[in-house]
């Protein structure tokens, strides 16, 4: 019994018509099976890679299919066997030999058309390029020139101070080698990006051109899918930068009010304000980095594992003196030794207070020398704080003199208060006072002490104190024994300058007495001398 040939679908290849397909397969009707065989003949013919000797019929338990190598390019069931009135092996093996006979008839033609036309596109594609490298060689070269004569005056050097990093010739030589590289530079992309297209001009380079536009195309690939891959790591990444920000804005806030004054907390100094929320701060950030460490790109590599601990190594073994001064400078803020304007003497070093950082403390000493000193040796040592005006009366300037035993010890104590009254500095209230640290072999020795509410004039101060002592005693005509004075007296002047000695008091030596005597023209002894001597 016929078939109606309506059903008939064609399988072409080379414009030929091979045979028919009139039955359906699965939910493929004829039409479609019909152009999925003419496809794939198609598809491995422009691929040069048909071979007649790879065609095979393979049967399985539903059907007999038609394979090239690997590749299926169709079935035969039974329904096609019963439509075409013939064994389902016949059927086949009919299918096989109408493709070999095409393909015998055909390809012979079809090659030499299409290796002229390939040979044509070939030519085609290295004269575009070879015209494209010349315009840009000569399109740069142009530019140079355009640059320099259009812009030539504003090519005056690179100074810093007096050095000229770069003269205004070196500048031009500079620019015509980085237009040059960049001509270059675009010449290689322009060459390597035509490899490809003329590689996959001819099938049998078709896979070389793909592997070099793959290691063109690849690594953009593979950062456009790991960026979009990357995504929630990022935003988990944003989401904690943002929080650890406005929270670090806040802990600043909140620090800056306490340091103000405006903000007060019990048992909590002004000055502790800053290095205190400071620790918080690394506190957070620390936190924080710990948080988003895991979502780092990289972070689970090897290679990053191993920087880490390299600088972790390097850090822990390089750092053990900075990571003392830093611990000393935490302690010395929460000791509150001393804060940025005091005068201080830390060891042998006398001076203002002008910064405190973590690792030192600066200091300005009254000579204007500026001295660095590591938190942790004024840890380890000894700090004296001159500045307490706000913790007392005053800072007291002290000073010893000498006195020989002569002396009434209540003058003594008049003159000192009242000299250490006059120096400038010096508060009248509370009053001067004077101690009597030791009775010594030859003299007395006299302490002063008075108050000054300022501090950073205390080289000044003592100064004045030591020349108003020095007036003060000799307009009363009292010997201060200070180098030491023996009391045995040999008859020479005393230890006074001469306006304040009374002339009652003047005590010549037995040498100018007689120098004196010598030179008297009035002596009669002199005068019967002269007279005998005549």
């Amino acid at each position: 019994m016929s078939k109606p040939d309506s059903l008939k679908k064609p399988v072409v290849f080379y414009e030929d018509t091979l045979f028919f397909i009139g039955t359906k397969l699965g939910p493929f009707n004829p039409q479609e099976r019909a152009n999925s065989f003419s496809n794939k003949l198609e598809l491995l013919l422009d691929s040069e890679v048909l071979d007649t000797t790879l065609l095979i019929a393979v049967e399985d338990d539903l059907a007999i299919e038609i394979m090239h190598g690997e590749i299926i390019l169709g079935s035969v069931t039974t329904a096609d066997a019963d439509y075409q009135e013939q064994t389902q092996a016949l059927l086949a093996k009919e299918y096989i030999d109408a493709i070999k006979s095409s393909y015998a008839k055909n390809h012979q033609g079809r090659s030499l058309i299409q290796n002229i036309t390939r040979t044509g596109i070939l030519i085609g594609v290295l004269i575009v390029l070879i015209l494209l490298v010349r315009f840009i060689n000569i399109g740069f070269n142009k530019l140079i020139d355009f640059i320099l004569s259009k812009w030539h005056q504003y090519f005056r050097g690179i100074k810093i101070k007096n050095f000229e990093l770069l003269s205004a010739e070196r500048q031009e030589v500079l620019l015509k080698a980085l237009m040059r590289f960049f001509k270059i530079l675009l010449i290689i992309v322009l060459l390597y990006l035509a490899l490809p297209i003329v590689f996959s001009i001819f099938p049998a380079t078709k896979n070389l051109a793909n592997t070099l536009f793959g290691y063109i195309t690849d690594p953009f690939k593979s950062i456009i899918n790991s960026f979009f891959g990357y995504i929630p790591e990022l935003f988990m990444i944003l989401v904690v930068a943002f929080i650890t920000y406005y929270l670090g804005k806040f802990i600043d806030f909140i620090s800056g009010e306490i340091e103000r004054g405006n903000l007060s907390v019990p048992g909590f100094y002004p000055e502790w304000a800053k290095p205190t929320f400071n620790l918080v701060k690394i506190i957070v950030f620390a936190f924080s980095f710990i948080v988003i460490f895991p979502y780092l790109p990289g972070s689970d590599s090897p290679a990053f594992q191993g920087v880490s601990v390299f600088l972790g190594l390097l850090i822990s073994l390089g750092s053990s003196s900075a990571i003392s001064n830093i611990i000393a400078g935490l302690v010395i803020i929460y000791m509150r030794a001393f804060k940025i304007g005091d005068r201080v003497k830390i060891g042998e070093t006398v001076g203002d207070v002008i910064e405190k950082t973590m690792l030192v403390t600066r200091l300005r000493t009254i000579k204007n020398e500026e001295v660095t000193i590591p938190n942790s040796a004024i840890l380890n040592g000894n700090t004296v704080n001159y500045s307490v005006e706000s913790n007392g009366p005053g800072l007291i300037l002290h000073t010893k003199v000498t006195i020989g035993y002569d002396v009434p010890w209540r003058q003594i104590h008049e003159l000192l208060v009242n000299a250490a009254l006059k120096v400038e500095t010096v508060i009248k209230e509370p009053k001067p006072f004077v101690l009597q640290t030791s009775l010594d072999d030859h003299y007395v020795s006299y302490q002063i002490n008075a108050y000054t509410n300022d501090s950073k004039k205390a080289a000044k101060s003592y100064s004045d104190l030591h020349a108003n002592i020095q007036d003060a005693f000799s307009e009363a005509g009292v010997e201060i024994m200070s180098p030491h004075y023996r009391a045995t007296r040999d008859g020479s002047q005393l230890t006074i300058p001469p306006k304040y000695i009374p002339e009652a008091d003047v005590v010549e030596s037995p040498l100018v007495q007689e120098e004196i005597k010598n030179d008297n023209p009035e002596d009669p002894g002199d005068v019967a001398e002269d007279s005998t001597y005549n």
